[in-house]
């Protein structure tokens, strides 16, 4: 009788996928069970955009099993937030989640992201990303020290990443960002609407294997930012530099391998926020990008 009584939340998942086909079932099958309580799917809309490979067929087959499943093909590439407004041009709920094919939720992060919409003061919800990396290698260090002090920062002044869920009050984001959740955030926090950063909304991801594919992801991201900031007159929380030596201090431990590490990963990014200022002033966009291969087979156990 009680549960009768409860209220509960319609949204529609958007699965953006680029030739998936490693990832793509994993991350369907994690959608599909999720625990819901408050919440409702409507619709698991996937955007496949210019696959080359098995995604296509592999979610075709998918659909026949469960009706929510909807899959929308763009023939040709066109990037992320192309992908992005093709969801928003068919989904038709008013809660929105947005996810990439190669990030696997715990199987209660939809119910925990869009249950915040409960309060009418929240415009968008950003999950807790972890990689699955292991730390004693490099960049698997590297890894984890980005996405920690996002964490940390996010628990302050929340920084939306990897997955997120946000009020349809806007119909489109503009087609050449290359930060699709940046590029949401002023477009709710526009319109009065406020940030939540759900900690307990775990996500898994994997972060890259090589230098230039760091360099490359790094340069992509913070180019997306200098945008961001000239077209919108926004800036995310993380670019803030006295936040992150603020987030660098609270998880600071006396290890040799973060006390060697974590300096050459500030170098890293530094480098790569050089290569963006230059492609910035050179008009050079990312709209359209590299993928790094190595982020692309999520294996969670």
């Amino acid at each position: 009788m009680y549960s009768n009584l409860i209220k509960m939340i319609n949204c529609s998942l958007g699965l953006m996928a680029y030739n998936e086909e490693k990832n793509i079932a994993r991350a369907l099958e994690s959608l599909l069970s999720q625990k819901l309580k408050t919440v409702k799917v409507d619709k698991i809309f996937v955007i496949a955009s210019g696959c080359t490979d098995q995604t296509v067929p592999i979610v075709k087959r998918m659909a026949q099993t469960d009706k929510r499943i909807k899959l929308l093909i763009q023939k040709k590439r066109r990037g992320k937030s192309s992908a992005v407004n093709l969801f928003l041009n068919h989904a038709r709920s008013r809660i929105l989640v947005l996810t990439g094919a190669d990030t696997i939720p715990q199987e209660d992060v939809v119910e925990r992201l869009v249950s915040v919409f409960s309060d009418r003061r929240v415009g968008m919800s950003g999950a807790h990303p972890i990689p699955i990396d292991s730390e004693k290698t490099f960049f698997g260090f590297a890894a984890h020290l980005l996405w920690e002090l996002h964490h940390q920062i996010s628990l302050k002044a929340p920084k939306m990443g990897e997955m997120t869920a946000f009020r349809r009050v806007f119909k489109r984001i503009p087609y050449a960002s290359a930060v699709d959740e940046a590029t949401v955030e002023p477009l709710i926090v526009g319109q009065g609407y406020k940030l939540v950063y759900v900690p307990k909304a775990i996500v898994f991801n994997k972060g890259t294997e090589s230098l230039a594919e760091f360099l490359r992801q790094r340069r992509r991201i913070h180019h997306g930012h200098l945008v961001l900031i000239k077209s919108q007159g926004y800036s995310v929380s993380t670019l803030k530099k006295g936040r992150l030596v603020s987030a660098w201090l609270r998880i600071f431990r006396f290890e040799p391998r973060f006390i060697l590490y974590s300096p050459l990963v500030g170098l890293m990014e530094i480098w790569a926020r050089i290569l963006a200022t230059y492609d910035y002033f050179k008009g050079n966009s990312h709209t359209v990008w590299e993928v790094a291969p190595s982020t692309k087979d999520v294996k969670t156990n």
